[in-house]
């Protein structure tokens, strides 16, 4: 794939070339030429856009698709273009799909799915056998197999010593543990957070305690061990405070916050609509402010979409029995770029690889390209037509996004919508 970028603004604090604008030409996918006026006598394929940016390819630590088992909700190849039309060149996807992602030959299956796509698909490997925290899921062979993480998705390891005995036994191969933020006997039938407009509505509440206990917990548990901890999509105030008071006792430990749980509140679920049905669940103001200090302040290392794609079935019903989860790969950088300048968006969502243990690239003469492609600037109200998966469970319906993506160079293939 050989292509010439013309007018693009860098935005890489790690590139010669941040904040400057300036020709990129590529050459069978590697970075070949950068300056301010690049000739085309090979007649190359030109990409001339509006207002065209390019900053390293985004990376997202909690993607879910369907395949295998959902296929209804969404096929990899599908997920996989999503991702690239949504400026992601590399994703880190669960294992909550049927059966589980919980063996060698599963992880296997997953990358030989995803080998051809321009976007990176790293799998995550389910924690437990079936993600029924019973027992230890096979850790190592998924590692070899390729597992960058282990993960029961949106299920919380309830038995102490198994989560002691995950945290020991990765350890021995840098294998890094992941833990779902919830207590579940607090929680309980809870589908909303437990607060005024919870009771105002006659839901029944999910406490911030039922997150705050477990985070407690994992990082006791942690301290003893010694191991390698990410807590996925913190969702309050505490949250924050218990695992700011951790890095500064210098345990090995990370987190992530989910885009929609700082920009909506649980007050948005007056109409009863379930697509703002989500785990952890919308909290407050207040919980909003501490996690937007802590993005800021890096105590939360990175931001995810946790796009979570479900079926009309599982989501146009009765709230109490609709299921959790929304997409947002197609409106993570619009959301962000909302609330966040552009350089603290692009900081956000080139964020986290290292955790997984994935290298970053640089935008930089000799590196392969990997980069995403987008406009900063212009407002729009996120509607279906924005909505790029086979499932249309979105959060952001009507809500108004700030900017636009082209998509991706990477693997040495072009996509643009």
């Amino acid at each position: 794939m050989n292509v010439l970028v013309k007018s693009a603004t860098i935005v890489d604090p790690k590139s010669d070339f941040h904040n400057q604008t300036v020709d990129i030409l590529i050459e069978k996918g590697t970075i070949s030429q950068i300056s301010k006026r690049i000739q085309n006598p090979k007649n190359y394929k030109e990409i001339r856009l509006d207002n065209l940016h390019v900053s390293q390819g985004w990376f997202d630590s909690s993607v879910s698709f369907g395949e295998p088992g959902f296929e209804e909700r969404e096929t990899i190849d599908n997920g996989l273009q999503t991702a690239a039309y949504s400026g992601f060149t590399s994703i880190a996807v669960n294992a909550n799909t049927n059966p589980v992602i919980d063996s060698y030959a599963d992880i296997s299956f997953l990358k030989s799915k995803a080998a051809k796509h321009a976007v990176n698909l790293y799998p995550i490997g389910a924690l437990t056998k079936n993600s029924d925290g019973i027992e230890l899921a096979e850790l190592f062979d998924m590692k070899t197999a390729g597992a960058v993480a282990f993960y029961d998705y949106q299920k919380p390891i309830s038995n102490p010593n198994l989560m002691k005995l995950a945290l020991q036994y990765a350890s021995n191969f840098s294998g890094l543990v992941c833990s779902f933020p919830q207590e579940s006997k607090i929680s309980g039938l809870g589908v909303m957070n437990e607060n005024v407009t919870s009771t105002s509505l006659g839901l029944k509440g999910n406490p911030a305690l039922a997150e705050e206990l477990q985070i407690a917990r994992d990082l006791f548990i942690l301290e003893y061990t010694e191991g390698k901890l990410h807590i996925p999509t913190v969702s309050t105030a505490k949250s924050v405070a218990l695992i700011r008071a951790a890095k500064q006792k210098k345990l090995d430990v990370t987190c992530s916050v989910a885009i929609h749980n700082i920009l909506y509140t649980d007050e948005q679920l007056n109409t009863f609509d379930t697509n703002y049905k989500v785990l952890p669940p919308l909290r407050t103001q207040n919980d909003i402010d501490a996690l937007v200090d802590g993005l800021k302040d890096g105590t939360i290392d990175m931001v995810t979409s946790d796009h979570n794609p479900l079926d009309i079935e599982h989501k146009k019903i009765e709230f109490d029995y609709a299921k959790y989860g929304t997409i947002g790969l197609e409106s993570a950088f619009g959301a962000l770029n909302s609330i966040f300048t552009v350089k603290k968006t692009i900081e956000l969502l080139t964020k986290g690889r290292e955790r997984f243990g994935l290298t970053t690239t640089p935008i930089a003469v000799g590196n392969d390209a990997n980069v995403s492609l987008f406009n900063p600037s212009g407002n729009y109200t996120f509607s279906d037509d924005n909505i790029l998966s086979t499932s249309k469970n979105a959060i952001y319906k009507g809500k108004e996004l700030n900017g636009t993506v082209y998509g991706i160079v990477a693997n040495n293939q072009l996509l643009i919508k």
